[in-house]
Parts: C-alpha cells; sequence; structure tokens
C-alpha cells in the first residue's frame, strides 16, 4: 500500500540514452519528492520490461513510463500496480495528480481487503455446524465461547481451529451460549484454522 511502500513512485525511463529522457526523468522525481512523493528513477542498464517486472515484485504502487516520443508529446505513462490501468497525463500535472492518485490505490487496496476479509467471516450457532463450517470454508468463524479452558482445547483437538481473538465492542446475541459446550457465553470469539 502507498502509505507503507519505501517507494511510492518509480519513475522509468525508456531509452534513457536518448537526448533530455534521464534529465527529465530526475526533473519527475525532484517534483514529486517536492509534492511529498517518496520517488526513485530506475536509471539501470536493465531492458523496460525487466525494470517492470522487478517494480512489481518490489511492489511500488505506481510507476511512470517516460522515453522519448512521451517527453516530445510533453507527457508520461502513469500504470498503476494494484489495476494495471494506464494513464497519460502531461509532465506539468504529475505533482498535482500522484498524490491524490496513490490515496485512491490506498483506499482501493483497503476497501478489496477489508472485502475479502468480510466475506470470509463465517458464524456457528452449535459444534456440529463449527465443525462443518472449519472443514469446507477457509477463513474465521464467529462463535460465542463460555471461557473454559476445557472447551478451548476440545475444539483445537478435534479442529485443530484456535481463538485468535477476542474483539472490542462486538456484542453477542443476549442468552448466547457456548459454540462447543452450550453453558452461557462469556465472550465473542473469532476461530481460524492455521493453514
Amino acid at each position: 500500500p502507498p502509505r507503507v511502500a519505501p517507494v511510492q513512485v518509480m519513475v522509468t525511463p525508456i531509452r534513457q540514452d536518448a537526448e533530455g529522457v534521464l534529465a527529465a526523468a530526475k526533473g519527475i522525481e525532484e517534483t514529486l519528492a517536492a509534492a511529498g512523493v517518496r520517488t526513485a528513477v530506475d536509471d539501470s542498464d536493465k531492458a523496460p520490461g525487466w525494470k517492470f517486472s522487478e517494480q512489481e515484485m518490489r511492489g511500488i504502487p505506481l510507476r511512470i513510463e517516460l522515453g522519448p516520443k512521451d517527453l516530445e508529446a510533453g507527457s508520461c505513462v502513469l500504470v498503476r500496480r494494484d489495476t494495471r490501468e494506464k494513464e497519460v497525463l502531461p509532465i506539468t500535472e504529475l505533482a498535482a495528480r500522484v498524490p491524490g492518485l496513490l490515496e485512491e490505490i490506498q483506499a482501493d487496496l483497503f476497501a478489496r481487503a477489508k472485502a475479502h476479509l468480510e466475506s470470509h467471516i463465517w458464524e456457528a450457532a452449535d459444534y456440529e455446524s463449527f465443525k462443518k463450517t472449519v472443514e469446507e470454508k477457509p477463513g474465521f468463524i464467529r462463535a460465542p465461547w463460555c471461557g473454559d479452558r476445557a472447551c478451548e482445547d476440545r475444539i483445537k483437538e478435534d479442529t485443530t481451529a484456535t481463538s485468535r481473538c477476542i474483539p472490542f465492542g462486538e456484542e453477542m446475541a443476549e442468552g448466547a451460549t457456548c459454540v462447543c459446550c452450550g453453558k452461557p457465553a462469556a465472550k465473542l470469539v473469532y476461530w481460524g484454522k492455521a493453514y
């Protein structure tokens, strides 16, 4: 995610030996750094495809491609790592566009991760449905627990699932009973299996 990425934007000159390309890439780096964006220039001797692949593997959120034809047109190409969408943008508009685009990437990644998490949380009302869910559905099971270590040990022995967290501020249904033993529940717990 852009907020934690050491390098948020990598400027990748295409045909950097062409007149003015590397200098323009360094100028973009300075402009974006002045706008508070952690930026670097990949001026290695590698081919552009190799550079792009390395940047993908390193998790750099945004790539800026700049070649002689782009420079001639006064523009560059922005490529998002998360969606692979490309956008042609005038070089003069980079400082205004890039910080907002990084926030958009951050928000999109968070929304996607949150939706994935929420779609992998299951409810279990009794022990049979708990065991079936552990076997058939990956993710977490939200279920009430009496707080007794014996129940936790039994769940671990029967299903290999363990308690993962006791959430703050989540309410249990009134009169909820332990998913394992049926006694009155003391806590709401998220259970999960190590894979």
